[in-house]
């Protein structure tokens, strides 16, 4: 199997109505990326597969929604006014912009711009959030607030609020999904690294003295959670942070990593963030948000398990890990992803073999009885090899074909999209069908 390049993926995001540039028509927009129809369908699924893993699979897991806009002190709490900041160098010939840690060691040792030779400045900190204002008066400081960098703010500032509505008790977990944004200097790589982009993140409470019992166990559950989703294993590793790479916050701190075309890279981060968070928000509200521990009456600031993947770079992940350029015969090649079929944007496609002899309205209504249940499309144009090529290229698990069988003994033909195996199968059992090769599906 050839590895893929990212303008392979690019290029097919584009044709295949994956990813498109931002506002393409003006020239587009640096870091901006709009999801086509496939494109967003991958992404939903992506999430509720998530989702359903990390709440409805668990006793002890619910979710919220916190706005994007929040008060400007849980910034000051969080750190993020302080901390979140970047090196910035400028070349005074060339006037182009580098983060200080990503030039070349040489160059900025020297401070010799990597593109012109011109000189670089001397470095400056740059905060990474977007500042607005709310109200119509846009110079007061007092109106001033952010885009939020993190999701996980949301959840700190409303553990109160869940634990005494939602009756929940340590440990427990409460899980987010929603927009980040951050002011980044360098975006590159596609939709790896964007302007605007989407968290997956879990925040679990825990007692302090059990906190890496269920730091380990989170790694543990995270790790399966990507092979579940039929990721090659050997296309992911753990990185450890070390002394100088962990944040204030953090106790301890690991990165899934994924080897992307661009090579391994964070997917998804498991940190112990002590009890730092739930203690600044205290200091900074004057809000006591310690718990009380029902039958030893123990007072206490829980520790938190984070768990926090990127949404946009999971899609990324999920698109180069499923690509392949299959020879299925001399001269003949066919481009296939292999998406796992609860991800894959349509779980199946219905054609008829020919458009005359009522097989073309026969096939529709096959397809049109079995959307409510699947993502389903619907093709009769061109020759059936070809209809199954481009289902192979959009990663669709199963197609079927309506034949002159079909109208004598109620059964179609239905092929699997990584061994291109063909069975029939009866019309009314084609859900339950469907829904058993779901459960035992293995790439192969």
């Amino acid at each position: 199997m050839s590895e893929v390049t990212m303008d392979t993926l690019v290029s097919l995001c584009k044709r295949r109505g994956f990813v498109f540039q931002s506002s393409e028509i003006y020239g587009g927009l640096s870091s901006a990326w709009d999801y086509g129809p496939l494109g967003i369908a991958l992404k939903k699924n992506i999430q509720e597969f998530w989702w359903k893993e990390m709440t409805r699979l668990h006793d002890n897991i619910v979710g919220i929604d916190a706005a994007i806009m929040m008060h400007p002190r849980v910034w000051e709490a969080s750190g993020h006014v302080e901390n979140f900041t970047d090196p910035l160098v400028d070349c005074k010939k060339c006037k182009m912009r580098f983060r200080e840690d990503k030039i070349p060691e040489e160059n900025a040792k020297n401070k010799i711009c990597p593109e012109c030779g011109g000189e670089l400045t001397a470095t400056r900190r740059f905060n990474l959030m977007f500042k607005t204002h709310i109200g119509p008066v846009e110079d007061d400081n007092n109106n001033i607030v952010y885009l939020r960098p993190e999701t996980a703010q949301g959840i700190y500032v409303n553990f109160k609020n869940v634990v005494q509505n939602c009756r929940m008790k340590v440990p427990f977990g409460i899980a987010q999904v929603g927009k980040a944004f951050r002011n980044e200097i360098v975006t590159k790589n596609f939709i790896f690294r964007t302007c605007e982009f989407e968290q997956m993140e879990m925040q679990y409470f825990v007692q302090p003295e059990d906190d890496m019992k269920w730091f380990e166990y989170w790694r543990g559950e995270r790790w399966n959670y990507y092979k579940k989703m039929g990721i090659r294993e050997n296309k992911l590793r753990w990185h450890q942070h070390g002394p100088d790479e962990l944040a204030h916050y953090a106790k301890c701190a690991y990165d899934i990593e994924y080897e992307f075309p661009m090579g391994f890279q964070e997917l998804e981060g498991v940190h112990n963030r002590t009890d730092y968070d739930l203690t600044r928000h205290t200091q900074y509200s004057g809000k006591d948000q310690s718990y009380l521990e029902e039958g030893t009456n123990r007072k206490f600031i829980p520790y938190i398990i984070e768990t926090s993947a990127g949404l946009t770079r999971n899609v990324l992940m999920v698109l180069s890990d499923a690509y392949e350029e299959q020879q299925v015969a001399e001269g003949d090649t066919r481009v296939v992803l292999h998406f796992h079929p609860n991800i894959a944007p349509i779980k199946l496609a219905v054609f008829p073999l020919v458009k005359k002899d009522g097989l073309a309205e026969l096939a529709s209504d096959i397809e049109h009885n079995l959307r409510d249940e699947f993502a389903t499309y619907y093709d009769q144009s061109g020759a059936i090899g070809r209809r199954y090529r481009r289902q192979d290229e959009v990663g669709t698990p199963y197609c079927i074909t309506v034949d002159y069988q079909t109208k004598e003994d109620n059964t179609v033909t239905l092929r699997f999209r990584d061994s291109m195996e063909q069975v029939r199968v009866k019309i009314d059992e084609i859900p339950a069908f469907i829904r058993k090769a779901d459960k035992e599906y293995k790439r192969v």
